[in-house]
């Protein structure tokens, strides 16, 4: 046997204390000190990142594997969440049966503050041009009738971080910036050369077999690792905010309507809440976040109701009296009262904002120790409320992917190691994103072939139980 290859077994016998899952051909050594040597380095502490950490943990395969999360922010105020009685967040995700169901096999939904999710079973989608719909019901999967949980994500973060101090041995860096990525060095005994080393804002360095990117759409990992993103941005904005409704009987329906600047959806939250997106252009969604309260919650109203000739001119040529003029053009334009919500009748103060739209994918999920999840990965258009979910399933495949490699005596950060959660996800994410971009555009239209085209389309399906149980079946994560 090598002498330097006696060295490396010397060297890991050494080691041992940070429980490093390595294989025979695993690297031996460090110049760095011990607790600064890891198997995982998070850096993101949002709902991917936590998800991930609380995964491995959870795992009877990884949970031996050293782990450590990095997260700018500070996550103190986020555990326990704590919100003001009376009141929600503006930033609220819709969560599949699928991806609540692994927030329980982890052991993270049981921590969740459930008085503040609202599940809902039924969905109304139409062409705000045509009127063309089709309406998803509990019916058409009645031994499941959820279609999708509305939970906020700071009740989900604060989950999450419960769930981590529940199992313990992660070690969570917040209000640590992420001040540069490079590769280790070669001390003679061990090589670090492929190593990603992070050092934080304190100076401190983690030295990471296996670095994970879970740090949004601008992810300094992704921009370490050169993996490039290709994309576009839509030029549209979108506007949420938290309402309170007249009929909370209607608590368990979500609607959506397709106008042509993009489409607007009202989602139900515990009581008489709901929160509203609306996608817009810049202009239009400048205007609606400069309106009073009053105002504001007529323009929501309007954006269900009236044609979208009426919203244009409104948007575009008033600048008081909006809940005056949206009350007359209201009474004057017939609807579908089984197809419409109900009234919308106040906005929280405060719970107005926008964010620009994207579509961005990375070329490839991961390189040589290096994996990208979540936003760091994709960002989708948010008109099937997705984002979060293909985040959670980017966690699932990346952790069983792992949970192989630790069973196979694998490196967890090579590249042949992390190619089965590549090969999983990047084309499982494409398609969705390329049938959303396509949605966007095609009812992103008033030419009459397409408006006529997409409305027989629309109107097909709503007529097809089968396919339309198949769609929200595939649509619940099921």
């Amino acid at each position: 046997m090598p002498p330097n290859h006696l060295l490396r077994l010397t060297a890991l016998r050494r080691l041992n204390s940070t429980s490093l899952r390595l294989s025979q051909r695993s690297y031996a050594t460090t110049p760095f000190p011990e607790q600064d040597i890891y198997d995982v380095v998070i850096v993101g502490g949002g709902p991917a990142g936590l998800s991930l950490a609380s995964a491995l943990r959870s795992s009877s395969v990884t949970n031996k594997l050293k782990v450590a999360l990095i997260e700018g922010q500070d996550l103190g105020p986020q555990k326990p969440y704590k919100p003001k009685p009376g009141t929600f967040s503006n930033r609220v995700s819709s969560l599949t049966p699928g991806s609540v169901r692994f927030l329980e096999n982890i052991g993270a939904w049981k921590h969740i503050q459930e008085e503040r999710v609202q599940d809902y079973h039924g969905m109304k989608v139409w062409d705000g041009v045509s009127n063309a719909k089709i309406i998803f019901s509990s019916d058409l999967l009645p031994t499941a009738p959820t279609i999708a949980y509305m939970c906020e994500n700071l009740n989900l973060v604060s989950s999450l971080l419960s769930r981590l101090d529940e199992l313990g041995s992660t070690e969570i860096l917040d209000k640590a910036r992420v001040e540069g990525i490079e590769y280790g060095q070669d001390d003679g005994e061990l090589d670090l050369t492929s190593w990603p080393v992070v050092t934080v804002s304190s100076g401190r360095k983690l030295a990471a077999r296996l670095l994970v990117g879970a740090d949004g759409a601008n992810s300094p990992v992704r921009t370490f690792a050169g993996i490039e993103t290709r994309g576009w941005d839509y030029g549209r904005h979108g506007v949420v905010a938290t309402l309170r409704i007249e009929d909370v009987e209607q608590r368990k329906q979500a609607y959506q309507r397709f106008l042509p600047t993009g489409p607007v959806a009202l989602l139900p939250l515990p009581g008489d809440f709901a929160t509203m997106v609306w996608s817009t252009t810049p202009q239009y969604a400048a205007k609606l976040k400069s309106l009073s309260p009053t105002d504001f919650a007529a323009m929501a109203n309007a954006a269900f109701r009236l044609s979208h000739v009426d919203l244009k001119y409104i948007l575009e040529n008033m600048t008081s009296g909006l809940a005056e003029e949206v009350s007359w053009r209201e009474s004057a334009t017939p609807r579908d009262p089984a197809l419409t919500p109900t009234h919308i009748v106040d906005v929280q103060a405060g719970s107005v904002a926008s964010f620009p739209l994207k579509m961005r994918h990375a070329d490839s999920y991961i390189s040589e120790r290096i994996a990208l999840i979540g936003d760091a990965a994709h960002s989708v258009h948010p008109l099937a409320g997705q984002g979060l979910n293909q985040g959670i399933g980017d966690v699932q495949s990346l952790v069983r992917t792992l949970e192989h490699a630790v069973q196979h005596g694998q490196d967890v950060g090579s590249l042949l190691s992390l190619e089965p959660y590549y090969s999983e996800q990047y084309l499982k994410n494409h398609m969705l994103m390329g049938v959303v971009d396509k949605l966007h555009m095609l009812y992103g239209t008033t030419s009459p072939p397409v408006v006529a085209v997409r409305s027989l389309g629309l109107s097909a399906v709503n007529a097809l139980d089968g396919l339309k149980s198949f769609i929200m079946g595939r649509a619940a994560g099921r």
